[in-house]
């Protein structure tokens, strides 16, 4: 389990490293584009039952603390579904991981 830091002072949220990694990218590349966005996630399990939501923001400290030493690949599927999730009114919502190479597989199929 890694750590997403936020604020000052910073508040740790503790999420899995490899859905840490694809979350990275995605904030990471909103905020590039110096766009703000409201990011909802569930607690961590042993912390209760519920959601959070935090107005991510480029001007506020962020920092990604992973436990593990290597990076994962990334799946181009959920960092896509991740960032049309960012893009919506909503805000970002993590949604569970496609099977890599689920979408060509569909694509072949027609």
């Amino acid at each position: 389990m890694g750590n997403l830091l936020y604020g000052t002072p910073p508040t740790p949220h503790e999420i899995e490293d490899r859905l840490l990694a694809h979350l990275q990218t995605v904030i990471f590349t909103k905020f590039r584009r110096n766009e703000s966005f409201a990011f909802h996630l569930e607690a961590v399990p042993g912390r209760g039952t519920g959601r959070q939501s935090l107005w991510l923001n480029p001007m506020i400290p962020l920092q990604f603390s992973f436990y593990g030493s290597r990076a994962p690949e990334l799946n181009r599927e959920w960092l896509a579904a991740l960032l049309e999730q960012a893009n919506s009114a909503k805000g970002m919502r993590v949604v569970p991981e496609p099977a890599a190479g689920a979408a060509k597989r569909v694509e072949s199929a027609a």
